[in-house]
């Protein structure tokens, strides 16, 4: 018998229409998502004995990493084949897919946990059985975009103060900027040389197999 085991996924083509999502898998075959997906807060709780495939995307929606959970029906090599990946969570377990998306066993059923914001994309939920398929789309919370709101206008309130602050002391004390603006100008540039460029990549390696 061939083996089933935790797998990890790669990188696979994504395509959005009104009909619902398509998804490339590194063979080029392709499969098919009727959607669209109904939206929830949060949590996508599944009900027992389905089969539950995690979608997480790039916020363009053109890229993203596709995980089966509990699978136990196709062999590794399959799944390596096409770049789908597999984990496997027991009652009382949770295993983390991806930043900011999580899924956990209760009882039999699978219950998926994810931050849009956190996993920097979009978080998609397939859940199917021979009879019928459903599709979800985990989006933040009210509360979360409440909170989100709130910090962004203090920041806001906090930027006109500080620029207010920043205009009174400029008016006294001219020379003495222009002196220090000088000065990091000049440590700024020496500075550049040895910097190294930000990886702001929307998947994290510890994630995914190379390609």
């Amino acid at each position: 018998m061939s083996a089933r085991n935790t797998v990890a996924p790669s990188t696979i083509g994504v395509a959005f229409s009104e009909d619902g999502i398509a998804v490339e898998y590194l063979d080029g075959r392709e499969v098919f998502y009727h959607g669209p997906p109904r939206k929830t807060d949060g949590v996508v709780r599944t009900a027992p004995g389905k089969l539950v495939q995690i979608l997480v995307t790039d916020p363009d929606g053109t890229e993203g990493v596709l995980t089966y959970v509990n699978d136990r029906n196709t062999h590794d090599d399959i799944l390596e084949t096409t770049g789908v990946g597999r984990v496997f969570v027991e009652p009382g377990e949770t295993e983390e897919l991806f930043p900011g998306v999580t899924a956990r066993a209760e009882g039999h059923a699978i219950v998926v946990d994810a931050d849009p914001e956190v996993a920097r994309g979009r978080v998609f939920v397939f859940v199917e059985d021979e009879l019928q398929e459903e599709a979800y789309e985990i989006v933040a919370s009210a509360e979360d975009d409440t909170a989100s709101d709130q910090r962004d206008a203090d920041a806001e309130a906090g930027d006109a103060d500080a620029e207010t602050t920043d205009d009174a002391d400029a008016a006294s004390s001219g020379d003495a900027a222009a002196s220090n603006e000088e000065t990091a100008a000049s440590s700024q540039a020496a500075g550049e040389e040895d910097d190294e460029p930000a990886d702001d990549g929307w998947i994290d390696t510890e994630y995914v197999e190379d390609s």
